[in-house]
């Protein structure tokens, strides 16, 4: 069976379990699984749900240089609550100095080009070097967070970086998430109570507005509805 087979038949398997059989199964499913967080209030839920069990999955986070503090702090908080260890990438130091010589350290908000160069040196290339070794990667994508990921599945065959990509949360509602995050008193970011649902880098996010989605916040000053990181651009990485 092919890789984009399989994933077909995992992302099938994956639609009829709840959200603790889902991670048994990505478990129980792919040998070298990695989740990669960001601390938004998805992944500090599969952090929980993992940190929980007694799943064989490592989780790492990729430290810009330019997050926010209290991003920053929830790191260390969540290690401590749950006495797991959260592997932290770097951009690589050279490559941010060229970006700023080439650009300005704040060059991204003049250009789509300056802004997509940027992410890739501070997300993109320390991913590379997180899934290098990896045969699973699990995301906290959800198909509620914005349009351009209304349709997100539950696994896929990432051509890219030649490892199964699975979101399992990619059905699961913002009130039933609220919800399981509060019962379970998984810690968050305090920017949440402050308009920030969706966050990134500082210089990158700002609060929403009333009616706007949930991913809104992010690179508000460019005009491209679709617009992402590159991380999850698009269904063929």
């Amino acid at each position: 069976m092919s890789s984009n087979a399989t994933a077909l038949n995992f992302d099938q398997q994956l639609a009829a379990m709840d959200l603790v059989q889902r991670f048994e199964f990505i478990a129980n499913s792919v040998k070298n699984t990695t989740f990669t967080t960001s601390l938004g209030k998805e992944d500090q839920l599969i952090t929980h749900v993992i940190a929980s069990g007694s799943h064989n999955i490592s989780i790492a986070a990729i430290n810009t240089g330019r997050l926010f503090p209290q991003t920053i702090a929830l790191i260390e908080t969540t290690q401590q609550k749950y006495k797991i260890d959260i592997a932290e990438y770097h951009p690589d130091e050279v490559e941010t100095k060229q970006y700023a010589d080439s650009f300005g350290l704040n060059g991204f908000y003049e250009s789509i080009e300056a802004r997509h160069e940027c992410c890739r040196v501070r997300k993109l290339e320390p991913l590379d070097k997180i899934l290098k070794n990896t045969d699973g990667w699990i995301t906290g994508l959800r198909r509620e967070q914005s349009n351009n990921r209304a349709h997100v599945p539950f696994c896929e065959w990432s051509e890219k970086y030649q490892v199964f990509k699975f979101n399992p949360l990619a059905d699961l509602p913002t009130e039933a998430m609220d919800g399981f995050i509060a019962e379970h008193d998984v810690p968050i970011n305090p920017l949440h109570f402050k308009g920030f649902p969706s966050i990134g880098c500082e210089p990158c996010t700002r609060a929403i507005k009333p009616g706007e989605d949930e991913r809104a916040g992010r690179w508000w000053w460019e005009n491209d509805n679709s617009r992402e990181c590159g991380l999850h651009q698009s269904r063929s990485i």
